[in-house]
């Protein structure tokens, strides 16, 4: 039961980085978006920079060691490799930061410069 929590855990986190590298893109659907992304941008960043272990990756190591930390499941063999990459090295960390924040910068710049066209078009379009 541990390990089926701690992939889902690991699943949790997998999903927590995609949104904190594509999250910006959420600002086209709904307005709100940002009030939600830019807190999961900020400490996605903040890790990354600084080493920090994200409390996700404690909770994980804590049920694997519960669960006897056996399991090398489908979920835990292919997230993992992405999520704790082989050679992970401090420098590499600041760089994944900083192209985080970069990503993001690019991304938001694309989706504002969508909402306002799309806002352009809905006030020359004949009601």
């Amino acid at each position: 039961m541990a390990d089926a929590l701690a992939d889902a855990v690991l699943a949790v986190h997998a999903a927590y980085i995609a949104f904190a590298a594509f999250g910006a893109l959420a600002w086209l659907r709904w307005r709100f978006a940002p009030s939600v992304h830019l807190p999961a941008l900020a400490w996605g960043v903040w890790v990354e920079l600084h080493g920090a272990r994200c409390p996700l990756t404690q909770l994980e190591d804590a049920l694997r060691g519960a669960g006897g930390g056996s399991s090398r499941g489908c979920i835990d063999r292919t997230l993992s490799a992405v999520i704790y990459p082989v050679g992970l090295t401090p420098a590499l960390e600041h760089a994944l930061g900083w192209g985080l924040l970069a990503l993001n910068v690019g991304l938001y710049a694309f989706a504002l410069r969508r909402r306002q066209t799309s806002r352009a078009m809905r006030r020359a379009s004949p009601r």
